[in-house]
């Protein structure tokens, strides 16, 4: 490979590497580079979407975990990520949320510019093909496909009944006027089967001359010329490799692989490289300000008929022929947004509804029929960090989130924590529960926390690593350096309030047209005309 070969070098084929790649790459005219750790998306278990839980610590993650969480008695936390085409999308929920209009225009507010609601909702209607066709809100036409849930279990209907019972209002679209409410949840699916970045944006690409898809490659430090990003150094079936890119780098390896990259390419804080004998080349808060939404679910044993039987010749063959049934489930197949105390004018816990028992990280084998649903704090307080254990690129980094550290998490997890057993002591649900499995000792905020503290989990949404203002400009290049940027959830300067898959390929989306030097105005043109 020589420094000839491509104009584009993008490592990562996550969510927002797949879409980079596909939309660069329509240029026959620029060569482009995909590199991915992982292999190919060829699992069954991938497409199934009720499998996804089977795939967590298996050659398709990268199973990393936090060190001790001082708030969670101590405890390590598992935080699965996607190793293999398609990152993260390839192994998540599914659940299509783009956040609330005030986490964009807070952005731009904070210095973000070009990233408010109203400018980054083009890129959203761009990137969607909904079922329900397109309005102000929604895109028909977009190669990410967004569907109603296919699985439409009983025990999700009576979740939302339960949520309406104890006074929170319906809503069938979050992504519409208004996000608050409760309701079942559109899905990045397309006839029963997962659609995740690299099926609706790489897939297609595949064939193009122009585009090389690299796997089973670790990206293990970037190739630079003084300040100047010239390419990155791969190691590949136990042979290093140097890829050189002509234009730019951009580094797609999400809220925890971007800033260890950086960080072994001497881009970070000297006083965390030098121990490490890594020369800093620039200095940069990078890694810090991880953010994630923490969650907590609580279930209950039912007599209902759950997910738990749901691999059946009979449902195998309902998911073949009619692309609907009970492996089309994502398991959180309903929720929703509410305010825990009315004089907020925001939503600050979401909801995540399970016909299943859901417990133990989701690494547990469910025994009985349950179901499951608990709150995430959407909006936390607390700031965490991704710095490197190693300067050994195959090492793990280390990651601490520090969930809940702060007073105003922890009322805002114990609020969402009691308005669950409010709901769950609704009429719908009561009707249908046998007994509690895994829930508080009682109401008080000591029980609840006492709770929370053995069950609070990630809700797989790290971001904000290498932030807008912080590690990169506006436009998504790294502070002080050239021809290197970084385009994925750890741009994000918060965390939006909802589940992070579409916001990064709406960033991704917009980051394709930065560099191809098309501007926002001339695709909310485009988008009238048609």
């Amino acid at each position: 490979m020589t420094a000839s070969e491509y104009d584009y070098v993008i490592v990562g084929a996550g969510s927002a590497g797949c879409v980079l790649a596909a939309r660069l790459s329509e240029d026959p005219s620029i060569r482009v580079a995909l590199i991915e750790a992982g292999g190919a998306d060829s699992a069954d278990e991938i497409h199934i979407p009720a499998a996804f839980p089977t795939l967590f610590k298996t050659e398709y993650d990268w199973d990393l975990t936090t060190d001790p969480e001082p708030a969670l008695d101590g405890r390590r936390t598992y935080l699965p990520r996607g190793r293999v085409l398609g990152g993260s999308s390839s192994l998540n929920a599914m659940i299509y949320i783009r956040g609330n209009r005030a986490d964009y225009d807070g952005w731009a507010a904070e210095g973000a510019a070009g990233w408010s609601y109203d400018e980054l909702m083009p890129y959203f209607i761009k990137a969607e093909g909904n079922e329900r066709g397109e309005d102000q809100f929604h895109g028909a036409l977009g190669p990410l496909q967004v569907r109603d849930g296919r699985s439409m279990h009983t025990l999700a209907d009576l979740f939302v009944d339960a949520a309406v019972q104890a006074g929170y209002r319906p809503n069938d679209d979050f992504n519409g006027p208004d996000q608050e409410g409760v309701g079942r949840y559109q899905l990045t699916q397309a006839r029963g089967m997962r659609c995740s970045a690299a099926v609706a944006y790489l897939h297609p690409a595949f064939a193009r001359p122009n585009l090389t898809v690299i796997t089973g490659a670790l990206a293990t430090r970037l190739l630079l010329s003084g300040r100047r990003a010239i390419g990155v150094e791969l190691a590949r079936n136990g042979a290093t490799a140097a890829i050189h890119a002509e234009r730019e780098v951009i580094l797609s390896a999400g809220a925890y692989g971007s800033p260890q990259l950086l960080q072994l390419s001497g881009i970070g804080q000297p006083a965390q490289l030098l121990p490490l004998q890594i020369a800093p080349v620039q200095e940069l808060p990078v890694g810090e300000n991880l953010q994630d939404h923490p969650a907590v679910f609580l279930t209950w044993f039912t007599d209902t008929p759950s997910l738990l039987d749901a691999v059946s010749e009979a449902n195998v063959a309902l998911l073949q022929t009619e692309g609907r049934g009970p492996l089309t489930s994502n398991l959180a197949e309903a929720g929703g947004f509410i305010r825990t105390r009315p004089e907020l004018d925001l939503p600050d816990v979401q909801f995540h509804a399970a016909p299943a028992m859901f417990f133990e990280e989701g690494l547990a084998t469910a025994f009985d029929h349950a179901y499951s649903f608990g709150p995430c704090v959407l909006k936390p307080t607390s700031r965490g960090s991704v710095t490197l254990r190693s300067a050994r690129p195959g090492t793990k980094p280390r990651i601490q989130h520090n969930y809940l550290s702060t007073d105003a998490d922890r009322q805002t997890m114990i609020a969402g924590v009691r308005a669950s057993l409010r709901i769950a002591a609704q009429p719908a649900l009561a009707a249908v529960q046998r007994a509690p499995h895994l829930t508080p000792a009682s109401d008080s905020d000591a029980d609840i926390w006492t709770f929370v503290q053995r069950r609070c989990h990630t809700l797989y949404h790290p971001t904000s690593t290498c932030s807008i203002g912080r590690v990169v400009d506006s436009e998504l290049r790294v502070l002080g350096m050239e021809s290197l940027r970084v385009v994925d959830a750890s741009v994000m300067p918060t965390v939006v309030r909802g589940n992070t898959n579409a916001p990064t390929i709406a960033i991704a989306e917009r980051a394709a047209d930065l560099l191809r030097g098309v501007s926002v105005q001339s695709l909310v043109f485009a988008h009238a005309a048609e």
